[in-house]
Formats: structure tokens, C-alpha cells, sequence
């Protein structure tokens, strides 16, 4: 039985998607240096004796969404782009999240706190387990994007995402900042700092142009 695959994006490619694709590379790469750099320099680490600053890292997740928002409400070329990504890479990026095995690790060696550490691994790992399937999914039926199971699978993955988000920054709040205290502190410096200030507002950015091509998709059927 013939399988049908989905179209890649150059099949359909819209006039000027190349330049609106070398504008995404350098946002995405003076995103990443920007965090870097900050983290380097230590601007989201709180004075020793106090919380963590839960503010920043809220700050650091916000303002890219925000971007991201915007720029697709703003910009016709970069709705194109993002409506004309390839799902299964975008799936294969979700997949990345079988790595929130470390948040585990890092309870079990009394780095993180629990109360964040197993949601958020667990969850994640749960997205990036079954990435593989949606991606074979995608591969075998074209219309699988506007299926209610592609629809479900990244609403999951965002609302995993909102939970650790919600719970690490809760808390952060509620921290003393007492020595010896198990936080969520390690979030804020390298290289833990680019989940939350890079890879969580990118994850989130995928689950939506994912979402967003779906809806595409059933409106084109009315």
C-alpha cells in the first residue's frame, strides 16, 4: 500500500521565504549569544542569602514569546514561513525533550527540588518519547495534521511546558535562599539556563506553528 508523505516546504516555497528564512537563523542566533552572555555575566543569579530571582527567568521566557507574537501578527512573510515548516522536523525538534532524563538525574543528586525535577522530566521525556511516532505518523498520512491525536499531542506538550514553567517559578518565590536549601537556583546559571531562557520559548514556538498549520489544514476542508 502507497504511503503518502507530506510536501516539503520547497515544493510550495513562497517568493522571499529565503530571506525570511536567514532573518529567523540570525534572530535565533542572537537570541542564543544574548542568553549566553547574560548568563555568563550572571544577571539571573540572585545575591547569596536570597530567592532565586524568579522575575528575570519569568522576564527571560516572556519576552521572546512575546516577540514571536508579534512578529507573526506584524509580518505576512514570516507567517508564511511559519505556516510552510516541515511538522516532522518540527516533531524531530520535540523529540530533543527525551533529554528531560537530566531533570531526574539532578533530583536524585539533590540539585533540583522534586516538586519541579519529576514533573517537568517526566513530562518532557513523555513529549520526546512519542515524537518518533508522530513523525512516522506524518510520514504515512498526509492528513494527519488535522487529526485530533497531532492537536492533542502538542496541546500535552505545551500545557508540560506552562506546568514546569508555573512550578519553577513558584518555587523560586517561595525560596528562602537558606544554605544548604534544594531549589530551583541551578536554573538560573549555565548551561541549565538555556532550557528555560532559550529551549522552552522555542519548544513553545514549534508546538504553535505545529497548531497553527493544523488549523490551516481543517479550515481548508470547509
Amino acid at each position: 500500500m502507497a504511503t503518502t508523505a507530506l510536501p516539503r516546504p520547497a515544493e510550495s516555497e513562497p517568493t522571499g521565504l529565503g530571506g525570511i528564512q536567514l532573518g529567523v537563523a540570525l534572530v535565533l542566533a542572537v537570541w542564543f549569544l544574548l542568553v549566553t552572555s547574560l548568563g555568563l555575566r550572571g544577571a539571573f543569579v540572585a545575591a547569596p542569602g536570597t530567592p532565586p530571582f524568579a522575575l528575570a527567568l519569568a522576564l527571560a521566557v516572556a519576552a521572546p514569546l512575546l516577540c514571536f507574537f508579534a512578529w507573526l501578527r506584524l509580518s505576512r512573510s514570516f507567517r508564511e514561513f511559519v505556516l510552510t515548516l516541515d511538522l516532522r522536523l518540527i516533531a524531530g525538534m520535540q523529540a530533543w525533550r527525551w533529554a528531560g532524563l537530566g531533570f531526574l538525574s539532578l533530583y536524585a543528586h539533590n540539585v533540583l527540588p522534586a516538586v519541579f525535577a519529576l514533573p517537568a522530566g517526566l513530562g518532557d521525556m513523555a513529549i520526546g518519547v512519542t515524537a518518533p511516532w508522530i513523525i512516522l505518523a506524518l510520514v504515512r498520512r498526509a492528513d494527519f495534521a488535522a487529526s485530533a491525536a497531532f492537536i492533542r499531542w502538542n496541546v500535552l506538550g505545551i500545557l508540560d511546558l506552562v506546568v514546569a514553567l508555573g512550578i519553577g517559578t513558584t518555587s523560586a518565590a517561595l525560596s528562602t535562599g537558606a544554605t544548604g536549601e534544594i531549589s530551583t537556583a541551578p536554573m538560573a546559571t549555565l548551561p541549565l539556563l538555556l532550557i528555560p531562557a532559550f529551549l522552552v520559548p522555542l519548544f513553545l514556538m514549534l508546538h504553535t506553528a505545529a497548531l497553527l498549520q493544523s488549523r490551516q489544514i481543517i479550515r481548508g476542508r470547509v
